[in-house]
């Protein structure tokens, strides 16, 4: 049993190594990509569409909605990043249900390199949405006595998106992969299909988080950092 997909290592090469992790990240990233090409090479702007352009619709418009939701004003602006944040960690949880496939979620490394994205996106829209000086006097707020402690919150939040993620994730499979030795037949379905439920949550916490932290970089400079509390996050 397997703790986490980078102990699965395809092929090696003194310390280079080719693991699940970055095979199946790769992957599904092509997955992706090439699915992206497909739907979109065709779009409709009449009554008549397809089904994937109608699906790509409804997701979009969804995760528009729930980032205006949050509080970032032109919401399509943070659209690329956050849907693409939301689509990865969605799609690798949705890939479970495929034999051999193992989530690249369920490691740290890239639960890591995912809150990494959000470090660094969160000071780039912020500086993009206020201008470098008022981003930065805003750690100073209201006093620069908090210089310190607002510096050490940008980096427990990073280590916290990406043990939250890493934790639910990897202990989804590890539940599925217990009870597939003790009772091979109904339980794990049960717990697969749970499994897919907790991945789109963690998906969507995730996403949701990434945009609170946005939107407390990109908001006014008069405003509190610790920055709108979204509903669905309550």
């Amino acid at each position: 049993m397997r703790l986490t997909p980078d102990e699965w290592i395809f092929w090696q090469h003194g310390f280079v190594k080719l693991n699940a992790t970055i095979a199946f990240t790769w992957a599904l990233m092509a997955v992706l990509t090439i699915g992206a090409a497909l739907v979109t090479r065709r779009l409709a702007t009449g009554h008549e569409r397809s089904r994937w352009q109608n699906l790509l619709e409804i997701v979009v418009t969804g995760i528009v909605a729930q980032i205006g939701d949050v509080g970032l004003k032109e919401p399509r602006r943070y659209l690329g990043f956050l849907g693409t944040l939301f689509l990865f960690v969605a799609a690798s949880a949705l890939a479970t249900v495929l034999p051999g496939f193992e989530p690249p979620t369920a490691s740290l490394s890239t639960t890591a390199a995912l809150a990494l994205c959000v470090l660094v996106a969160v000071p780039l829209f912020g500086i993009s949405g206020k201008g470098l000086t008022a981003y930065l006097k805003s750690y100073v707020e209201p006093t620069p006595i908090m210089l310190p402690f607002n510096l050490i919150s940008e980096v427990s939040r990073t280590l916290a998106l990406a043990v939250r993620l890493f934790g639910n994730m990897m202990s989804g499979a590890m539940i599925i992969a217990i009870l597939l030795s003790i009772a091979p037949f109904v339980f794990p379905i049960a717990m697969t299909m749970l499994g897919l439920l907790t991945g789109m949550v963690q998906a969507y916490i995730f996403t949701i988080l990434a945009a609170v932290y946005i939107a407390a970089a990109a908001s006014n400079p008069g405003s509190s950092r610790s920055g709108p509390r979204p509903k669905a996050a309550a």
